[in-house]
């Protein structure tokens, strides 16, 4: 493992990459020990301050796991798509704030990925995943549910519909389209929204994965995304004519 001492680049987000580079080559496997700071210190020829701060980083994208005692000290961690989901979501909400990504782009990459999960849950979902989204649709008919409570709940029903799909590189690649961009819409959109008309929609999804009707889940989320679209036109139509 080498950094460039000339490079203009941080030298621990250097030594973070190495190790990185490392971990994900397999020169560095899970749960082997890595060396000691001091050690690492004099591999890079940098001072104990910088190595802690890129293991520091490490430890920040679950790469590493630290450990106490005679026989402490940094080692690989095992990742798992769960564990991963937040770093996910995390990087898909700063994208999509900080690229200044269109209410449309989002919203038809996130049904694009939606329905590619239909035909799967369709033939996957398990009795628990329909459950919580019977119990989401439940939830969002309350009369007294705020509309925090009322976009958390279509997060979940849309996350056990992902979920359905029984696989865990699809949920993950989805944890960032379904728990980033859905809060999103849900903001631009919650003035004009009729939750009868979103709850009738997801009541069709359920009432669809329940009878193995992979076509009619596949419609519904259509007309999810039409509806959803109409409603950020409408939003914006009114804030010019205000304007």
């Amino acid at each position: 493992m080498k950094i460039d001492p000339q490079s203009p680049a941080d030298l621990s987000a250097q030594i973070a990459q190495a190790i990185r580079d490392a971990i994900v080559s397999g020169r560095l496997i899970v749960d082997e020990r890595l060396p000691s700071e001091s050690e690492l210190a004099d591999q890079f020829q940098v001072s104990r301050s910088t190595v802690r701060e890129a293991l520091k980083r490490l430890a920040a994208q679950s790469l590493i796991r630290t450990q106490r005692g005679a026989s402490g000290g940094a080692f690989v961690n095992r990742l798992s798509f769960p564990d991963a989901y937040s770093q996910q979501i995390t990087t898909s909400t700063l994208l999509l704030s900080m690229n200044a990504v269109s209410f449309d782009t989002a919203c038809e990459a996130r049904y694009a990925l939606e329905r590619a999960c239909a035909p799967l849950a369709a033939q996957r979902r398990t009795p628990d995943q329909l459950a919580t989204m019977r119990a989401e649709i439940f939830r969002q008919a309350q009369p007294g549910l705020t509309d925090e409570a009322f976009c958390a709940s279509d997060v979940a029903f849309h996350r056990a519909l992902v979920d359905g799909a029984g696989n865990p590189v699809l949920s993950y690649q989805l944890a960032g389209a379904v728990e980033a961009m859905q809060p999103l819409m849900n903001m631009i959109t919650f003035t004009e929204r009729s939750r009868e008309a979103i709850i009738a929609l997801h009541s069709k999804i359920a009432d669809a994965l329940d009878a193995y009707d992979a076509d009619t889940v596949d419609a519904a989320l259509v007309e999810l995304e039409t509806y959803t679209r109409q409603l950020a036109r409408d939003v914006a139509a009114k804030r010019r004519q205000a304007g």
